[in-house]
């Protein structure tokens, strides 16, 4: 049972107990991890730590007290705008994560439908099955209600369904950019024209692609629009500390008009303090997380990310390449750097099992059964050491009870 020394414990030695504890951890800096860790190389790594450093004890919940990290964050967002095709009148925040940025998001949409005279109590958000549980914390927080329905054939979102399943009680619709189960992006444009035909607000959740996509794009990849170039949408998230490879946790949450992000505020006046207004959902608001996420943006640069995201690119379709000569399947037809892969007769599972024993790290899909992997620039040099343990494992592993068929959402 760990307690508080009597005397403090010297720096030497505590650098040398943190380095015995993490001897356990997943080896990331040699690309074993395709989950948790957005590994853009060294260098970039540096830079975000030291800004971090540099802010390290500074709080942004302090606006008169540190105005850099207000420019900083406005810096920030309009990026943001910039890259997701904003109009002139957006706004937006920075936040912890993308869990904070959905439900900061979801709570702007609450205030704002009780304004227009809704009752908040209970409202419904209509959302693909594939959507990120977040959206039902923030439900439980709220006392909203998630609606959500099953996906389409080929794993995307089914704008028909989700269109049957909107009531008067529903506020707001949600679609991904992409989801993070199979890397996938849903048919925005179709979700936000219902949702606009309907008056329902619209949240793209680009937590995994806000900061993947635009730089896709401009390398060739061809998506359909998803941002705010499409008239209906009203807000979307988007993480920093993934593919805008800023130190953690840092993402943004982004309105069309600062007249729907005014709802995402609260303030309270009512205690011997006065007045007190917080823009997120957490009061201390660490100022290393925006210098970090500041510079690495500005280190980067337009360059920089067109060439993270080739690197990307290049690793999945390695992967993509050789997972199919061992027989395994992608679910959907992914085109960013996230991938689920199943297998027709091998007990995927037991494949994963035998991949986390030799050390790599990655989520799985329940349906169907599959080794999910969000894949980073730093992959790309160890795509070839991936597919010859998964060879092995594969080679090993029992078969299937079952069939697994990758066309039907079963």
């Amino acid at each position: 049972m760990s307690h508080l020394p009597e005397d403090g414990r010297g720096w030497n030695d505590l650098a040398a107990a943190l380095e015995q504890r993490r001897s356990g951890d997943a080896d990331w800096q040699h690309g074993r991890t395709a989950l948790f860790i957005f590994n853009a190389g060294e260098q970039v790594r540096q830079v975000g730590e030291q800004a971090y450093l540099a802010y390290m004890a500074e709080n942004a919940l302090g606006l008169r007290a540190f105005p850099s990290l207000t420019a900083m964050e406005n810096d920030i967002v309009a990026i943001a705008h910039e890259l997701m095709n904003a109009p002139a009148d957006a706004a937006g925040y920075f936040t912890t994560g993308g869990t904070d940025s959905i439900t900061m998001a979801v709570k702007a949409c609450r205030d704002w439908a009780v304004a227009r005279g809704q009752d908040g109590v209970g409202a419904e958000i209509v959302v693909p099955e594939t959507a990120h549980p977040a959206f039902n914390k923030a439900a439980h927080l709220m006392n909203l209600k998630v609606v959500r329905v099953p996906v389409a054939a080929d794993y995307t979102a089914d704008p028909a369904a989700m269109a049957e399943a909107v009531t008067d009680r529903t506020i707001m619709m949600v679609g991904s950019a992409p989801c993070f189960p199979y890397g996938l992006v849903d048919p925005i444009p179709e979700i936000a024209q219902i949702a606009m035909d309907r008056d329902l607000w619209c949240h793209v959740d680009a937590c995994v692609g806000g900061y993947f996509l635009p730089f896709a794009e401009q390398v060739g990849v061809a998506v359909p629009a998803w941002d705010f170039r499409l008239p209906g949408v009203c807000s979307i998230s988007a993480d920093l500390h993934k593919y805008g490879y800023a130190p953690k946790g840092a993402s943004t949450v982004l309105y069309r008009s600062a007249e729907l992000a005014k709802h995402q505020p609260f303030s309270f006046d009512v205690w011997p303090s006065g007045v007190m207004t917080t823009p997120t959902l957490h009061g201390t608001r660490p100022g290393g997380a925006i210098a970090g996420a500041w510079a690495v943006l500005n280190h980067l640069g337009y360059k920089g990310f067109r060439q993270t995201t080739r690197d990307v690119l290049k690793a999945r379709s390695a992967i993509e390449a050789g997972v199919a000569q061992l027989g395994f399947q992608s679910v959907g037809q992914p085109q960013l750097g996230l991938i689920a892969l199943t297998h027709p007769t091998k007990d995927v599972m037991a494949i994963a099992d035998a991949m986390a024993a030799k050390g790599w790290v990655s989520s799985r899909t329940a349906v169907p059964p599959g080794i999910h992997l969000m894949l980073s620039p730093a992959h790309k040099q160890y795509a070839g050491e991936y597919l010859a343990d998964l060879e092995a494992a594969a080679a090993a592993a029992p078969d299937a009870t079952s069939t697994v068929s990758v066309g039907s959402y079963t």
